[in-house]
């Protein structure tokens, strides 16, 4: 069997738009994933869906994996003729004992390559408002590991250069011994006015700084009882956080903010709250799809195949555009055979999908809901006409059974399908438990119920009660009527009922 090949990929300080290009192309090829939790566990989403993720940290039946272990299930790996990626938090070779891997498969003939991610050692501090050079202040840093014991710190870093040997220092994992680190600074020349700060988890929403100086910094971390792991920072740059600290500005800063649309509609609305300073993570608790069967198919071209015959052709959402569109072209059907009929679209973005393809809706109602629909059809619609509604298999029942009371003869097809989708997502239930997850948004009634259920699945056998330290964020009020009807008690509920309409609902609970 031909060997596989080990890519060793830096994955970044944490945020997962911080790995870098090739990182992410050889997520898209792995085969497997081999990763740690200082790799963002959103980096697998890049992964296709059938590679294998190993996950070798710490979990609460069994210890982390030791380092010699990993290093042979690479070399394991490989020899299976499998695409190997392991998946470093910030760079490898910076503390990430990737040296110890690499000659490991290097002795086993195995072909590897190394793939630098951005080190915690200057994204952490930039996050903070610090760069770790600055013409005035520092011309030159050093990174340290600050995580061995007082005795091996001694051992291995010579106090006497390395205190004044670069304008700032960065130490790596060294909170619990700040007071040892600043002690040793001070012998060896820095003054204790010396600037200091600490930033833990930077670049994610929970990112914290605590400065001072080299004299009070001890005291000050145990005061806001800072936990590991951060970056220590020590040097005049640290004065800069003072009119440079950016993304603590943002409206969404510090929030975690869970993402439940279906993968393929969940960017936009992710992308908003990562431009706000937030921190999105998507489960996608639905997925669309198109109906399967001969009966669904054969009931959709039957409608199909009638285009002349409509007044009306009603669309409520984006997904109905886009799944009518396709069961026209798996038919043949051509749109131009829709001549006599008017469009009728549910929200600006489903009139958007529309006018994407060519259609102008002649009918956009004021309030993006059924309700409003047939209000604004109210003196357009007649008796005896005849509407096509193309809709999700899960649309509510109000719209055809008051076009019907008007006396209009409704043909209903259900052009896709929401289905359930649980994602692989071991962490999500920790998160919950710890108060990690800040805002859960609904973007329609299938979401609340999936995500349920979704809970229940990854082993939650109370979901509601995981959900109630979260913020309950819903698109529109009949949304927020369905959690409410299930235990949950929305506080977020949009006047406009759109993505955007939500995203700056977001941020006006934060003002």
């Amino acid at each position: 069997m031909e060997k596989g090949k080990v890519y060793l990929v830096g994955a970044g300080p944490g945020d997962p738009k911080l790995i870098t290009v090739r990182g992410q192309e050889a997520l898209k090829r792995a085969d497997v994933v081999v990763y740690d939790r200082l790799a963002g566990p959103h980096l697998l989403n890049y992964a296709r869906a059938e590679a294998e993720r190993i996950y070798v940290g710490k979990l609460p039946d069994r210890h982390t994996m030791k380092q010699e272990a990993i290093n042979q299930l690479l070399v394991d790996l490989a020899l299976q003729g499998k695409t190997v990626i392991r998946l470093k938090g910030g760079d490898p070779t910076v503390f990430g004992r990737v040296g110890e891997e690499a000659e490991l498969l290097k002795r086993n003939g195995i072909t590897y390559e190394i793939i630098p991610g951005i080190t915690s050692a200057i994204a952490v501090p930039a996050y903070a408002g610090i760069p770790v050079t600055h013409r005035d202040l520092a011309s030159s840093f050093s990174v340290i590991t600050g995580h061995e014991s007082p005795e091996k710190l001694d051992h291995s870093i010579y106090w006497d250069k390395v205190t004044n040997a670069t304008g700032t220092l960065v130490f790596l994992m060294g909170v619990a011994k700040i007071g040892y680190i600043s002690e040793q600074l001070i012998k060896h020349g820095r003054t204790p006015e010396t600037p200091v700060a600490l930033v833990r988890w930077g670049t994610r929403a929970e990112q914290r700084t605590v400065a001072g100086t080299l004299g009070d910094i001890e005291e000050k971390v145990k005061e806001a009882n800072l936990q590991p792991p951060a970056v220590i920072v020590v040097g005049d740059v640290v004065k800069q956080r003072e009119t440079l600290a950016w993304v603590e500005s943002k409206p969404l800063f510090g929030r975690r903010v869970l993402v439940t649309r279906a993968r393929s509609q969940a960017s936009e609305l992710a992308a908003r709250i990562d431009e706000l300073g937030g921190e999105p993570y998507e489960f996608p608790v639905i997925e669309t799809r198109l109906p399967e069967g001969e009966e669904a198919e054969s009931a959709i071209e039957r409608a199909l195949v009638r285009a002349e015959e409509y007044d009306w052709v009603m669309l409520t959402s984006v997904n109905g555009v886009d799944y009518f569109f396709r069961w026209l072209e798996r038919f043949g059907v051509d749109i131009r055979r829709f001549h006599r009929a008017k469009f009728a679209a549910v929200g600006p973005k489903t009139a958007e999908a529309l006018a994407q393809r060519g259609i102008r809706a002649d009918l956009l109602p004021e309030s993006y809901r059924a309700e409003s629909l047939l209000d604004s059809l109210a003196d357009q619609v007649a008796e005896g006409q005849t509407a096509l509604l193309a809709r999700g298999n899960l649309a509510r029942e109000i719209l055809p059974q008051e076009l019907k009371k008007k006396g209009v003869r409704t043909v209903e097809i259900d052009v896709y399908e929401t289905a359930l989708s649980v994602p692989a997502d071991i962490w999500l239930p920790e998160m919950l438990q710890n108060g990690e997850i800040h805002i859960v948004t609904f973007t329609s009634s299938s979401t609340v119920l999936n995500l349920l259920e979704s809970l229940r699945r990854l082993g939650v056998e109370d979901p509601q009660a995981a959900l109630s330290r979260c913020e309950i964020a819903c698109i529109g009020p009949v949304t927020a009527r369905t959690a409410e009807q299930h235990g949950l008690t929305p506080t977020i509920v949009p006047d406009e009922y759109t993505i955007e309409g939500l995203v700056q609902a977001l941020v006006g609970k934060r003002e």
